[in-house]
Parts: C-alpha cells; structure tokens; sequence
C-alpha cells in the first residue's frame, strides 16, 4: 500500500459485528439461499463437540480496494496456506476459501467490504476447519496466490468488467469517433455547496461508467474508464475565487478514457457519489463547523448529523442495497416503498450514516419520514400526495364532526377584542358573528362562529369539540391580568447668577482771581464755569447801574461762588441701583474736590423640583398633567368694514405634563415611549393693549429601555453665559490705579441646568 487513503477491514470499512445482507437485482429467494447457506456452516460446528487439533491458524483478514472496482483480500496464517481450495457458488454470489486443519482466531466475524462487485467477507470455523465466505453483489472472477504464510485472493470489479464494457461498446460505435467506448463527457460543472464545500459535477452521456477513485491527501484523481473527452472540455479550470478548499480543476484524456483531476488545500474530506449520468464529487472542509456564516460568506443553516461513520465505497449499487446497509448500520428499521428502485454509485469516507442516509436520498429524489425507530423511504411526490390526502381525510372529518355550543367568560380581557381576534367575521356591536364560509377563518372551522356579551362579557363560541378545546387552551393563555408599571419622573431646574459692578463720580470745580482782575474759573461743565465768570464780574461791577442783582461783593481775589453738585462733576459713573456708595470733599480757598465710589454685587441660586407619577397597565398609555391657562387680549377688525377693533380674550396652557407607555419584556425591563413638558411664565410683555405672557418652554421625547427600579437621567440641558462690561473716560481711565476713579467695571455670570430623571417600576400581578 502507497500513501494513497485506502481501507482495511479493521478501521474505517468495519461496520459492525452484525450480519449485513444487502439485496440486489435478484429476487428474494437469493436472500433465503444466502441464509441457508450460513446456516448450514453454522450447524455444522454446532453438531460437532468439539474441534480436532489444527496445525494452523488464520490471524487476519484485511482488504485493499483497487482500481475498476476490484478488491484484492489477504488471509494472514501462522504457517503456509499450501492445502487451501477455493470453489464458488452463483446462487447466491459467493466465492468460499477452505483451510483446512486451521483455527479461526479471526475477532470479527463478518466484515463488511461494499468495494465493486465485493459485499462482505464473513470467517467461519467447524472440526478445526476454517472457511471465508466472499459475498457478492453480483458474478465475478476471481484469482488466487501463496505467498509464505499469506493467502491472496483478488476479485474483480464485476461480470461486466473494464475490458468487457470496452469491447461490448466498441462494437456498436465507430473508432474513429470514440476512444474505447460509447461513454462521452457532456458537461463539467464547479458549485459552491454548504458549508464552503466544492461540488465538481461531471455530466456523462451513459450511465454504469466503471471508476477509479483516489484521493492522496492534496489532490483528487478520477479515472473514467472508456469515456471519451471532447475538445472544448479538455480544459484546466481555476475555481480559487469559490473560497473552497478546492483551487484546481482539470479534465483531460486518459490512456483508457477520461481522466479528472482535483487539487485542494487545508483539510478537507472527500465523497464522491453517481446519480444518473452525474459523477459528482464534494471536497468539505474539516472545519467548516467551526466557521460562523460570515466568515464563509453565506447565511445558510448547516445540518448537523450525529450518526455512526460509515464507509461506503459502491459501484452501481442497488439503492435499496444502501438503505439495508444503513439500517443495519443505525440499528433502525427501513420501509422502502416498492417504488424506490435504480442503482447509485457512492464513494463515502467516515460519513455519518445519517449524513450519507440524506445523500442517497437527494441524489435519487426520494425523502424520508421517520416515526420512532421507523424509517419510512419512498420518492418526494409519493409522500406529497400521502401527506395531501390524510390532510384531506383530516379536512373532511372536520366538516362531519358535531357542532357543539360553549359559553366562556372572560375575566381581564374584552370579548368583542377576543372574537375579534379569533375570527375576522366578529362585527361590532351586540352578539356579532361568524360567517358559514368554506374556507378557514382565524382560529375557527370552516363551520365555526364566535358571538360576544358586552354586558357580562362573555364569548359565545359555536365549533366541533377539537376547535373548541384549542380555543379554551388559546383563551386561558390570554385572559389572564397583566402587570402594571409605576413611572414617576422627576424634572429639575437649577439656576445660579453673579453679578459684580464697581463705579465712581468725581469732579473739580474753582475759580481764582488776581490782583489784576484775571478770573480763571473750573467745573464740570461749561455752563457751570460761565455762571461762576458771570458772578465774578457782577461781583465788580455791582452798583453800577447794571440793573443786575448784586451779589455780595468781596475782596480782591477773595473767591467766588461755587454751582451745585449736578454741574460739578468731571466724571459720572455710578452704580445704578448700588447696594453701597462713599462720598470725599476737599475745600480749599479757591477750590473744590468732590469723589463718591458706588458699588453692587449679587449672587442667587434656584432649584425648582417637579415630580410628576403615574400608574398603568403594561402596553397602555397613561398621561397626566398639572398646569395653569394664561389669558392675553387680542385684537380682531370688526365684519363689514367696520373700523371699530374688537378685543378678544386667548388663553395659552402652561403645563408640566407626562405622557408615558410602557412595555413589559420578557427578561423583567421596561421599555417606555415617553413625552415630558415643562413650561413656565418667564415674564409679561406690556403692550398697547394689555400684557402678554411670555412663556418658557422645555419638552423631551423619547424610547428607553431600562431595568426595573432603576432611575435614569433621560436627558439634560446645561446653559452658561459670562459677560463682563467697562465704561471710562479715555486715557484717563487707562492710568494706573488712578484712573478707577475715570471707569466703571461690570461683570456677570449666570449658570442653568435641566435634568430630566425616570424611574418604572413594575408592579406584578400575582397568577
């Protein structure tokens, strides 16, 4: 044996120590000759008390499949199998190898082959004589060798061989057309299969092609013996983008026929099958189950099989062969309905038996129903139309059966919600009904109907007894008290504001004159230094005949009169409204110095708290609301031209308002559509005809989900502003530390937060 996977009886191809009798194209009494067969050389150790003394011992059977279906079994022994005589037997197929005077010390007694024309090998021993028994699935040849202490049998693919198949073909086609045989390649196909598994679909013009798989781990060969390959087939096909493990596929003539070439990467599994004319061959993945639909690039569900593996290796095998196999393999019994017929070839390495179970079924168009430990198989329209009719005998049972009458009360719900739900025939109002209609309607028969009681609501139901007790079973699944939720939210507005602001007044004023009559007056404005001049020179000239009134008059350079506080001052920057002033005067002999400092500052924080709850039902809207109507005077022209207004009197609503509706999940949250307004009177706009309020509005809507009892901030705005104010004289107010008395500095800083915060919590009904 080569690297190459082949089988041995002892791993993978052993099916179990069960008999396996596999049926074929001959009719039943083959099977009870078969039997009989066993029987006898069961019965003949059994009359036997006990076995003479043998020379020899047969150790070990084990197998190799070969090319065209052939399958050469070796018998390993303790010493030279020289005496050995092999006869064969056509009703039923068999080939029998005598030892004589060798024990069997074989453990399996029956292993199951499945290879060509080979079935099983199965070892008895009676009077220390041993005998291997060869089942076939059919006639073949047969050649035998010694070597040493090993005994070689090799069997044929089969009656109709590689080489009968060639010549029987040949005689009907023309050679100068064909290669050997009357088989051609129609079509090569490459798909993407669950999974990420490679399909390599050959489309042959016949069927019963004789194969030689073998797959070496990194590729895959296929011989096709006798087939011929056209032009515009012959052709090497790079399938990489399929993102299977498949990279290369490669179809050209063969020194016998066609021959097929696969090339694959990573691990992977290989089958191989035949339906019809179709050879298809599967690459799957080994870790194909790991991988998630994305990661594959499909969204499809993968069937999982957690059948025994198997390993089936059938050319042109009765379908109803397998299905015996299978069932003997799953240990359930198979029913194929007398349908179920053709031949399939399969190639399965440690396949699950209910994986290969679904592949023989696919590749004949048969499916399967399973009750119990009954495996029942026939073709896709048979079981159809056997499921159609009991659906049809189920249908019309139906309308035979008994109307009966039944009055449910309801207890937490509405009847006419109910009948309405049961039947789109409910109308609305006292007692409406069904319909006699055909066809199903809702919940009910066709010769169902459904009334309703609002008074004592109550359903009147009118069905057979089976449609009566769903409805029951549907009713007290639905009338049942639901839970109610207790949402209270809390809205919170805080505000904060500083303001600081710092002034000053300041003024000189005076005047001077000199011993040459020089006046030089000074003052806070130009009308106070012009009555102070003015009352300088009234001062000298008084009495003069001026008509003027004279004012006292004084000494030469002995001052003048001073003008009032309004007119003194250079400077005039106070506080408005402050909360603390300090005045300075400083009078000299011609001169006088006035300064007053103002200055205010506040601070102020609010919070106002609103804490709006509400009880209800899950699923049901709930609002309640607290608030003020504010009216206002509007004017409106009188009709007919009438220029004469008329007042009318508005109301607008200031309101704090809730509106919630929640739902209950199944995992204990709550999930509320929610909508909270929050207005206030800001302030009144006076106008001509009256004051208008002005109105501060805040309002939030929204989804969440959050878990009982716990509290959430559903939203927030946050409000800052800074302003800060200068007024000075220029220059002036730009010296330092003098010129504060030449400004007026203001600053003020307001801060404003809403807060919205919720919190359900679920109310349970006891049940």
């Amino acid at each position: 044996m080569n690297d190459k996977r082949r089988w041995r009886s002892m791993n993978s191809m052993q099916l179990g120590e069960k008999t396996m009798t596999p049926t074929n194209s001959s009719n039943r009494g083959h099977r009870r000759a078969r039997l009989a067969f066993s029987g006898v050389l069961l019965a003949i150790g059994g009359l036997l008390a006990a076995p003479a003394w043998s020379a020899n011992k047969l150790r070990d059977v084990q197998f190799t499949a070969g090319p065209a279906g052939a399958v050469e079994i070796i018998l390993q022994l303790d010493g030279p199998a020289t005496d050995a005589t092999v006869f064969t037997t056509e009703e039923p197929p068999r080939i029998a190898v005598d030892l004589p005077d060798t024990l069997n010390e074989v453990a399996t007694r029956r292993i199951a082959v499945g290879s060509g024309a080979t079935s099983s090998i199965t070892t008895l021993e009676a009077n220390g004589k041993t005998r291997v028994v060869v089942d076939l699935f059919q006639a073949a040849t047969y050649q035998s060798r010694v070597e040493g202490n090993r005994f070689f049998l090799t069997v044929s693919g089969g009656a109709q061989s590689t080489a009968a198949a060639i010549a029987r073909v040949s005689a009907q086609t023309d050679p100068a057309k064909r290669i050997a045989g009357a088989n051609e390649v129609e079509n090569i196909d490459f798909r993407r299969g669950e999974g990420g598994a490679g399909r390599v679909i050959l489309t042959l013009s016949a069927e019963n092609v004789v194969t030689d798989f073998e797959d070496t781990g990194e590729a895959i060969s296929v011989q096709f013996s006798g087939t011929e390959v056209p032009d515009s087939l012959a052709q090497r096909l790079d399938v990489t983008d399929f993102a299977t493990p498949v990279q290369t596929v490669e179809l050209r003539r063969g020194r016998g026929g066609a021959s097929l070439m696969v090339k694959a990467s990573g691990d992977y599994e290989s089958m191989a099958y035949q339906s019809g004319t179709d050879y298809v061959i599967e690459v799957v993945p080994v870790a194909a189950e790991e991988q998630t639909a994305a990661e594959i690039g499909i969204a499809a569900e993968e069937e999982s099989y957690s059948g025994v593996p198997v390993t089936f290796n059938f050319q042109n095998i009765p379908v109803r062969t397998v299905l015996q196999l299978i069932a003997e393999e799953s240990g359930l019994n198979m029913v194929a309905a007398d349908s179920v017929s053709g031949n399939v070839t399969l190639r399965l390495i440690n396949v699950p038996w209910d994986q290969a179970l679904d592949i023989v079924l696919r590749a004949k168009g048969l499916d399967k129903r399973r009750d119990g430990n009954v495996i029942w198989v026939a073709p896709q329209s048979e079981l159809a139309a056997y499921e159609q009719a009991r659906a049809d005998a189920r249908l019309a049972l139906e309308q035979r059966a008994e109307l009966v009458t039944e009055y449910i009360p309801i207890n937490y719900g509405n009847a006419q919600d109910i009948a309405s739900l049961l039947t789109d025939d409910a109308k609305q109002g006292q007692g409406g009904g069904g319909a006699q209609g055909q066809d199903q309607r809702g919940f009910l028969s066709p010769r169902g109907s459904v009334s309703f009681d609002r008074r004592t609501n109550t359903l009147l139901l009118n069905d057979n007894a089976e449609k009566i007790r769903e409805i029951k079973a549907l009713i007290a699944l639905l009338d049942r008290a639901v839970d109610q939720v207790l949402i209270e939210a809390r809205i919170v507005v805080a505000s904060e504001s500083f303001a600081r602001e710092l002034g000053a007044r300041f003024g000189v004023s005076g005047g001077y004159e000199d011993n040459n009559g020089n006046v030089l007056t000074t003052s806070g404005s130009l009308n106070s230094a012009d009555r102070m001049s003015n009352l300088a020179l009234r001062n000298r000239f008084a009495g003069q005949g001026s008509g003027l009134p004279v004012a006292a008059p004084g000494p030469v350079g002995g001052g003048i009169g001073t003008p009032g506080i309004g007119d003194r001052l250079n400077v005039n920057l106070p506080v408005v409204n402050p909360s603390g002033t300090i005045g300075f005067a400083l009078l000299g002999a011609d001169y006088l110095l006035d300064l007053e400092l103002s200055a205010l500052e506040t601070e102020g924080r609010g919070e106002v708290v609103s804490s709006p709850r509400v009880i209800t039902a899950n699923q049901r809207e709930a609002i309640i609301r607290q608030g003020d109507e504010v009216g206002y005077v509007t004017i409106s022209p009188q009709a007919g031209g009438n220029t004469i207004p008329i007042p009318n009197v508005q109301f607008k609503e200031v309101l704090l308002e809730l509106t919630v509706t929640p739902t209950i999940t199944q995992d204990g949250r709550v999930s509320m559509v929610m909508r909270v307004v929050k207005d206030e009177i800001a302030d009144f706009v006076d106008t001509s005809i009256g004051l208008v309020p002005q109105i501060t509005k805040r309002e939030i809507s929204t989804q969440v989900l959050m878990d009982n009892a716990q509290t959430v901030v559903i939203g927030g705005v946050y409000e800052f502003s800074s302003r800060e104010d200068l007024n000075k004289v220029p220059f002036l107010g730009d010296i330092p530390a003098l010129g504060n008395l030449f400004k007026r500095k203001g600053r003020n800083t307001e801060k404003a937060e809403l807060l919205i915060f919720v919190t359900p919590r679920v109310l349970a009904v006891k049940r």
